[in-house]
């Protein structure tokens, strides 16, 4: 269980095999929800900041950002035409000892699962 700051965080998400079937958009003329993406959005805060990746072309944006909505799935930025290889996240640590940044990896496809409380504590 990660346990977290109360202080606002930024959540970037990857889009296809992580919160939508993968390619399911091309294969199956539509995007499907993965198993437990609701759940992990219901917990984000709403002072947070949601960035989704995807190397979906731009063309398919506006789809895109519909099936999001009729999903109740809420999100400050898209970016599109996103590399397919790695992504790198590099940030700073507070002087307080505040970890401040993670990656979690998953399997394509598989239900999202991400368990997190937040603390005063820290």
């Amino acid at each position: 269980m990660l346990e977290l700051s109360t202080l606002a965080k930024t959540w970037i998400l990857d889009v296809d095999g992580t919160i939508v079937k993968h390619n399911g958009y091309k294969i199956d003329g539509h995007d499907t929800l993965l198993p437990g993406v609701k759940k992990i959005f219901e917990k984000i805060q709403s002072e947070d900041k949601i960035v989704l990746l995807t190397a979906r072309k731009g063309e398919y944006l506006e789809d895109l950002k519909k099936f999001l909505q009729k999903n109740g799935l809420r999100y400050d930025y898209i970016l599109t035409d996103m590399p397919m290889g790695e992504r790198i996240l590099i940030n700073d640590d507070k002087p307080s000892g505040l970890k401040c940044a993670y990656a979690i990896c998953k399997e394509r496809d598989s239900e999202l699962r991400l368990d997190f409380k937040l603390s005063d504590d820290i």
